[in-house]
C-alpha cells in the first residue's frame, strides 16, 4: 500500500505561492511540462534530458521526496527541470493564471494516491476547480495525460474531464492499455507492468470549447460505481 498524505490537513492547506518560471529555469520561455504528483522524481529526471526543448516541473505534496528529487536534479545539472513542494489544489490554480499564453504544453497526472471511498473524494488530486485551471492554461491542442493502475480511481478523473467538455480523447493509436504516449515509464508503472497487471491510461487534447462555470461542472458530476467504499482503502480512515 502506498503511503497516503491527506491533502485536506491543515499543513497542506496553507497558501504557499509558487515561484514564477523566471526563478526556476535557465530559459523560462521554453514550453512547460507540468507533472502533478511527481513523487521521488525519477520519471522527470529521465524525461528532462530526453526533451530538452521543454522545461519540466514536478509538484509533490511530500516534502522529503521533493528534497531528494531536487538533490538528484542538481547532481545531474538539469537546468530545464525543477521540483517544488505544494498541494496542487491549493497552490496551482493561481500560479497557472500567470503563465504566458500557450506556454503550458503538457500536464501529466500519473498514479495518484488511491482514495477509493466516496466520502474521501475531496482528497483526490483532480478536483473540478483544478481541472478548470489546467484547461484555462492549456491552448487548443495541448495535452493532458492521466494514468493509474486503479480503474476505480481513473474512472472519476475521466468523468470529470469529459464533463467539462473542454477536452477531446485521443484515439487508441496514440494511447491505450498497451501504449504509453510518453517515452519514459514511472516507477509505479514499471512495478505494475512487471507484475502482469493492467495500466489504465487516457490522453486528452484541449479543444476550443469555452469552460463551464465551476458550479455547473460540479453539478454535472455523478458518483460512479467505482467510487463506492472499497476494502482496499481501509488504511485511509
Amino acid at each position: 500500500m502506498r503511503q497516503h498524505v491527506n491533502p485536506l490537513s491543515r499543513i497542506h492547506q496553507l497558501a504557499r505561492p509558487l515561484p514564477p518560471l523566471i526563478e526556476l529555469f535557465a530559459d523560462p520561455s521554453l514550453p512547460l511540462h507540468l507533472d502533478i504528483g511527481s513523487a521521488r522524481g525519477r520519471f522527470l529526471l529521465a524525461m528532462a534530458p530526453l526533451a530538452p526543448q521543454r522545461n519540466h516541473l514536478g509538484l509533490e505534496i511530500r516534502r522529503p521526496l521533493v528534497e531528494a528529487a531536487e538533490a538528484d536534479r542538481r547532481r545531474d545539472g538539469l537546468t530545464n527541470l525543477r521540483f517544488l513542494y505544494g498541494n496542487a489544489n491549493v497552490n496551482l490554480p493561481e500560479w497557472l493564471v500567470h503563465l504566458g499564453a500557450g506556454q503550458l504544453e503538457l500536464v501529466t497526472l500519473q498514479f495518484p494516491d488511491p482514495w477509493f471511498k466516496l466520502r474521501h473524494r475531496k482528497r483526490r488530486v483532480l478536483q473540478p476547480a483544478l481541472l478548470l485551471a489546467i484547461a484555462a492554461a492549456l491552448a487548443p491542442g495541448r495535452r493532458l495525460f492521466l494514468q493509474s493502475d486503479v480503474e476505480a480511481l481513473i474512472a472519476p478523473m475521466r468523468q470529470l474531464v469529459e464533463a467539462s467538455s473542454a477536452f477531446e480523447l485521443a484515439g487508441p493509436e496514440e494511447c491505450g492499455p498497451e501504449l504509453n504516449p510518453l517515452p519514459v515509464a514511472t516507477e509505479r508503472e514499471g512495478q505494475v507492468l512487471a507484475g502482469g497487471l493492467p495500466v489504465h491510461r487516457s490522453l486528452y487534447r484541449r479543444n476550443c470549447a469555452p469552460l463551464p462555470p465551476l458550479a455547473d461542472l460540479e453539478g454535472r458530476l455523478e458518483p460512479t460505481a467505482g467510487s463506492t467504499d472499497n476494502r482496499l482503502d481501509a488504511a485511509a480512515d
